[in-house]
C-alpha cells in the first residue's frame, strides 16, 4: 500500500473554506471518484472526491475546521 494525502484543492478566489463534513469514517474503504469530503466557501458548497481506491486511514481535519487550499485533511492507503 501506499500513502496519499486528501489536500484541500484549489476552489479559486475565496476567503474562507469550512471543511462541512466528513462523508466517510476512518478505516472505510473508498472507491476511485467516490466524494469524501464536503467543503463550503461563502459561494457554493463542493463535495471532494477520492482520486484513488483505498482505505481513509486517518482523518486531521474534523468537520467545522476552517481550512485553506493545500492544507491536509486526511491520509489514505491506496491500491496501487
Amino acid at each position: 500500500m501506499k500513502e496519499f494525502l486528501l489536500k484541500t484543492p484549489d476552489l479559486g478566489d475565496t476567503e474562507k473554506i469550512e471543511l462541512v463534513r466528513w462523508l466517510c469514517k476512518e478505516g472505510q474503504v473508498v472507491k476511485e471518484g467516490d466524494e469524501v469530503i464536503e467543503l463550503v466557501t461563502d459561494k457554493a458548497a463542493f463535495p471532494v472526491e477520492s482520486p484513488y481506491s483505498g482505505t481513509l486511514k486517518k482523518i486531521l481535519k474534523e468537520q467545522g475546521s476552517v481550512v485553506k487550499k493545500g492544507d491536509i485533511l486526511g491520509i489514505m492507503d491506496i491500491n496501487e
